[in-house]
């Protein structure tokens, strides 16, 4: 069910800017970046769920089969090994490179994509809305 809800376009309505804090980029990098709101798209044939994120400067791609670990590139570069799950009604992606950790979970509250990322105790959340 959770699946079925969640494919779909979804828009990115605040909370990018933390997201990108998190992540150590540059001070210059951060300030273009957080101009872009990216939008998330969210597909599934079934089996493979796809994971989308495009904005003006940048598009980020990822494919994967639930509980199994692949690497991925990230936004910024990294090279992680990631593992998606659902649990408690989620998506629960975990990812790991050079001994540090990030959990990315996504869940759906009031009909809005609510994507919280944690890293080194640090909590950002974004918020998106759907697409029509």
């Amino acid at each position: 069910m959770w699946m079925l809800a969640t494919c779909r376009t979804w828009k990115l309505e605040q909370g990018h800017k933390a997201l990108l804090c998190m992540y150590y980029l540059l001070h210059l990098l951060r300030k273009v970046g957080a101009m872009a709101k990216p939008d998330c798209i969210i597909s599934s044939d079934g089996k493979n769920l796809t994971i989308k994120t495009e904005s003006t400067l940048k598009t980020t791609q990822f494919s994967c089969n639930l509980g199994e670990k692949f690497e991925e590139t990230t936004a910024d570069g990294r090279k992680t090994q990631t593992v998606c799950n659902f649990t408690d009604s989620a998506l629960v992606q975990h990812q790991e490179w050079d001994g540090k950790e990030s959990t990315i979970t996504r869940k759906l509250e009031d009909g809005k994509l609510v994507v919280e990322c944690v890293m080194n105790n640090v909590t950002c959340t974004r918020i998106y809305e759907k697409v029509e």
